[in-house]
């Protein structure tokens, strides 16, 4: 089941003949992406967004959309779903032509310094700036691999929760040690509409990647017997009639033991994967493209990453660190697009023309 936005974002883009002229294109329509897209907007330059996925939103959407985050600036809690609600109604005035569900499978540099890009489906362009704001890449969580077990994917094992109600009263068995993890088991244990029967979390160790908050309130819950926490490994299944039933958890102790359940959920985090990326020419360090940090550049001009997909001394996996990329990088990109054009930087609270693009109306200072 596709995440439902409050706004209703399908590809926008029409049937074309030939490749698509145009002076912006941008990979991935998560936060940052779209964020990107407003950017780029106030200095007048128009974009087309590129995203596998079949709606906007990227990991916080496909991943966490109902997970709280609390470090947007002036926003003291949202959630993935309501960030890219917001992020979609602000950029609502520039007018991004949305490609959606497929993946850029071919980037080359034409003689005139324009760059030929082509989707998984077919659809072309010619774009003088590219912009990648990929995430991790095609991300994809990394599996429990059990032979057989992946008969039970999306039936009684998930990699990720989309729809959190559907776990209610039910027995889970939460596996991980991460904020994911640890997020699930609090929210699945504590009282709500979608509280479950039983929540047993299980972790190779005592040890958490996680905010010592939510370890704490684990490990409060688990005095409480409102939950339970397992050291251990699962090493195998139980299965009953042609349903999951049960995972075999291996302990510390070398003693395995059946744990029964509705559904397992695993957070496992996520194996980054360039895929075609890997193939652009670009300067790769660690799966992660290099930039420099005046203007977020590649090694090749004319083509940036911002987000989590680049890297640079004193990067930090931030959405508010994308934001600050992204609007650096419109800057750079506005004298390839606009040779003879002096860019100026203007602010949204003076500026009319800022205003003219907005659609907004000038204030009036006494």
């Amino acid at each position: 089941m596709e995440p439902q936005l409050n706004q209703e974002v399908i590809n926008t883009a029409s049937a074309h003949d030939g490749p698509i002229e145009t002076d912006a294109v941008i990979v991935g329509a998560g936060p940052v992406g779209l964020f990107q897209v407003f950017e780029l907007g106030l200095l007048e330059i128009k974009a087309h967004v590129i995203d596998s996925l079949a709606y906007p939103g990227g990991q916080c959407i496909e991943l966490y959309p109902d997970k709280p985050i609390y470090d947007i600036p002036a926003v003291p809690v949202c959630t993935g779903r309501e960030l890219t609600d917001s992020l979609l109604k602000q950029i609502e005035p520039f007018g991004a032509t949305f490609h959606f569900g497929q993946e850029v499978s071919t980037v080359e540099q034409q003689a005139d310094g324009r760059f030929f890009v082509q989707t998984s489906k077919g659809t072309q362009f010619l774009t003088k700036t590219l912009f990648i704001a990929a995430g991790v890449g095609a991300f994809q969580p990394r599996l429990l691999r059990l032979d057989g077990l992946e008969r039970f994917d999306d039936t009684q094992l998930f990699y990720r929760v989309k729809s959190p109600a559907q776990f209610a009263g039910k027995n889970l068995v939460i596996v991980g040690g991460g904020d994911s993890a640890l997020d699930w088991a609090l929210h699945f244990a504590s009282e709500g509409t979608n509280k479950a029967e039983s929540v047993i979390l299980i972790h190779r160790r005592d040890g958490f990647q996680a905010a010592p908050a939510s370890v704490a309130k684990m490990k409060a819950l688990c005095d409480n017997y409102e939950m339970q926490f397992i050291v251990g490994q699962i090493t195998g299944y139980d299965e009953k009639d042609g349903k999951l039933a049960g995972a075999k958890v291996t302990g510390a102790d070398g003693v395995t033991r059946i744990v029964p359940l509705d559904a397992l959920l695993v957070f496992f985090g996520l194996s980054p994967k360039l895929g075609p990326i890997a193939d652009w020419g670009l300067d790769i360090e660690r799966k992660q493209l290099k930039v420099d940090t005046e203007k977020f550049s590649t090694n090749v001009p004319g083509i940036f990453a911002v987000g989590d997909i680049n890297t640079y001394p004193g990067k930090k996996k931030l959405i508010l660190s994308g934001f600050h990329e992204c609007a650096l990088a419109a800057f750079g990109a506005a004298p390839l697009i606009f040779p003879d054009k002096k860019i100026h930087l203007q602010y949204t609270t003076t500026s009319p023309k800022l205003h003219k693009v907005l659609g907004v109306e000038s204030p009036v200072f006494d």
